[in-house]
C-alpha cells in the first residue's frame, strides 16, 4: 500500500499531458484513469490516486477561469493565432469588462468559406447552458453535400446591434466576400442587420421553421382538413411562375376561410423570401433551410456538458470542427478509390461520374435516367435558339426549355441549375435530343466537382514537433507515443525484445 502515501503520489509531466488530452476530449475523470492504469498495468503503477486526479482536473479548470471569462479567452484565442497567424477572433467588452460578444473561425474554415461560401445558413436556436447565450453557427455546405463550418459566435442578445457588429465581423474575416445567398429563421432584427451589412446578399427564411410556425398558428385547420397540408405545402414548394402561386395562394385563402387570418397576410407580405417560385432565380445549393444549422447544434450538445463555461466551449467546439473535417476527408478518400457504377451506360453520365463528386453524381443520374419519360416537342425557334415544350406522363406540368445553338446553352423553366447548380431532366431532355454527349462545361459547377479544392490545397499539417517552441507539451507527448507504439508493441511480443527495450528507456 505505500503507492498510496502521499510521499510517493505523484502525477508525472506526461501524465498531465495525457490528462489534458482527455479533458479536451470529453472523456470522464474515471473512464481516463481507467484506461491510465490499464496501460500501466494496475492503479498500483500509476504513481497517483484517483483523488489526485480530480484535484489536478479542478486546479487546471480554476486557473484557466482566474482571471475572469474575458481573460482566460483572449488568452485562448490568442494562443490559437500563435500557433496559426490567419485564425481570426474579434470580442466585445463592455464598460465592466465582461464579454458581451464573441466571433471566431480557424483558417481552415475561412478557406472553406472562399470555396463554399455561396450559400451561408445561420441559425440562433442552440444556447449554451451555463450562461443561456445564443450560440450562433455559419454553416455551408462541401463538394460532398456535407456540413462546413465558415466560423461561430456566442452573442449576448439578438438585437439589431449585434448582428450588425457579427455579421460585419464575419465580412472583415472573410476578406469582405459575401455570400450569394443567406438562410435564416424569420427574426426581424436579423433581417434588419443583414439589410444593411449584407447588401449584396439574397436572404431566403427557412422553410421548416416557416412550416412549424403554421403547424401552430392554424393548427386548427391542419387538423381540420386533411388536405390543407398539402395545399400550404405545394405554395411553398411548387410552381414555376408567379401568376400561377398568386391564383393558387388565394384559391387556398378562399378554400379554407382564411382571407382574414392575420398570420397568414404576414406571411404574404414576406413571399419572396420564402415562397419558390420566388427563390427559383437565387443560388441555395439545395438548401431550403437552416436544417444543418439545426443539426450542428445537435451534434454540439453531444459534445458539452452543462457545467462548461465559456472557455470549454470553444475548446470542445474544435472538436466539433475536427470531426467534420475528418468526415470530409473520409469521403475524399472514399472517391478517389471507388467507381460508381452507372445506372445506364451512356456517355453524358460517365461524363458525370467523372466530373462530380459521389454524392452530387448520385443527384445528377437521377435526372439523367428520368428523362427517358419524358416527351419533347418543338414550339419555336427565332435565330439559333429553339423553343421546346417537355411534359412527363404522370404530371400535369409542363416545362419550357429553350435551347441556343452552338454553345449548347440551355434553359428549363423550372430554374433547377440556378438554384442547384446540377441541370434537370427537363434540360438533360433537349440536349439529349440535340446528340450531345457531355455535360456543357458552362453547367458544371466547381463547388460540386471532385476538383472542388484543388486548385487552393492548403496544407493543414499540425507544427513540426522538433525545433518549435510553440508546441505544447501534449503535442510532444502526442507524438512520442505515436512514434514508439508500434516499436513497444513488437518488443511485447518477445522476451528478449521486452528486455532490451527496457533497458533502452531506463
Amino acid at each position: 500500500m505505500k503507492y498510496m502515501s502521499k510521499v510517493n503520489r505523484s502525477i508525472s509531466k506526461a501524465q498531465k499531458a495525457h490528462a489534458d488530452d482527455a479533458e479536451y476530449s470529453g472523456f470522464s475523470m474515471k473512464s481516463t484513469v481507467d484506461s491510465m492504469s490499464r496501460e500501466v498495468g494496475g492503479p498500483e503503477n500509476l504513481g497517483f490516486t484517483n483523488k489526485d486526479y480530480m484535484n489536478y482536473i479542478h486546479r487546471k479548470r480554476m486557473s484557466k477561469m482566474e482571471k475572469g471569462d474575458a481573460g482566460a479567452i483572449l488568452q485562448y484565442f490568442q494562443k490559437m493565432q500563435s500557433e496559426n497567424s490567419s485564425y481570426f477572433y474579434s470580442i466585445q467588452l463592455d464598460e465592466d469588462n465582461m464579454i458581451t460578444n464573441i466571433f471566431w473561425a480557424d483558417a481552415r474554415s475561412i478557406s472553406d468559406y472562399g470555396q463554399f461560401g455561396d450559400v451561408v445558413c445561420f441559425d440562433m436556436t442552440y444556447r449554451t447552458n451555463e450562461y443561456g447565450r445564443p450560440f450562433a453557427p455559419f454553416v455551408g455546405v462541401n463538394h460532398h453535400k456535407q456540413t462546413t463550418l465558415f466560423g461561430a459566435a456566442l452573442l449576448y442578445d439578438e438585437t439589431i446591434e449585434s448582428f450588425k457588429w457579427l455579421f460585419e465581423t464575419f465580412l472583415s474575416a472573410m476578406s469582405g466576400k459575401q455570400p450569394l445567398t443567406i438562410l435564416t429563421d424569420q427574426s426581424a432584427a436579423m433581417a434588419r442587420a443583414i439589410q444593411e451589412a449584407l447588401p449584396q446578399a439574397t436572404h431566403r427564411l427557412c422553410v421548416w421553421y416557416l412550416y412549424q410556425n403554421a403547424a401552430k398558428n392554424l393548427s386548427y385547420v391542419f387538423h381540420g382538413s386533411s388536405e390543407f397540408a398539402a395545399d400550404f405545402g405545394n405554395c411553398m414548394y411548387d410552381y414555376e411562375f408567379e401568376h400561377e402561386w398568386l391564383l393558387a395562394w388565394n384559391a387556398m385563402l378562399e378554400k379554407y376561410s382564411l382571407k382574414e387570418n392575420k398570420w397568414l397576410n404576414a406571411l404574404f407580405e414576406l413571399r419572396e423570401k420564402w415562397a419558390m417560385v420566388y427563390g427559383r432565380h437565387t443560388f441555395t445549393a439545395d438548401m431550403k433551410s437552416t436544417q444543418r444549422s439545426e443539426s450542428m447544434n445537435n451534434v454540439l450538445k453531444n459534445y458539452l456538458m452543462p457545467e462548461h463555461n465559456l472557455l470549454r466551449f470553444l475548446e470542445h467546439y474544435e472538436r466539433v470542427s475536427a470531426d467534420r473535417r475528418y468526415q470530409e476527408l473520409t469521403a475524399d478518400y472514399k472517391m478517389i478509390h471507388t467507381t460508381p457504377v452507372l445506372a445506364v451506360s451512356a456517355h453524358m453520365l460517365q461524363h458525370g461520374a467523372e466530373v462530380y463528386t459521389p454524392e452530387v453524381f448520385s443527384l445528377f443520374e437521377k435526372e439523367f435516367v428520368r428523362i427517358h419519360n419524358y416527351s419533347t416537342y418543338k414550339v419555336g425557334k427565332c435565330g439559333m435558339t429553339s423553343e421546346y415544350i417537355v411534359s412527363y406522363s404522370s404530371e400535369h406540368n409542363e416545362h419550357l426549355v429553350k435551347y441556343e445553338a452552338p454553345a449548347h446553352n440551355v434553359e428549363c423553366s423550372c430554374k433547377k441549375f440556378t438554384f442547384i447548380g446540377i441541370l434537370c431532366a427537363h434540360a438533360l431532355k433537349v440536349l439529349d435530343k440535340k446528340n450531345v454527349k457531355r455535360i456543357p462545361p458552362q453547367y458544371i459547377l466547381k463547388r460540386w466537382t471532385r476538383q472542388a479544392k484543388a486548385v487552393s490545397i492548403i496544407s493543414y499539417r499540425e507544427n513540426e514537433v522538433h525545433g518549435n517552441p510553440k508546441v505544447s507539451t501534449g503535442k510532444r507527448y502526442g507524438y512520442l507515443c505515436r512514434t514508439s507504439g508500434d516499436i513497444l508493441t513488437v518488443a511485447a511480443d518477445d522476451e528478449e525484445l521486452t528486455k532490451y527495450a527496457h533497458e533502452c528507456l531506463v
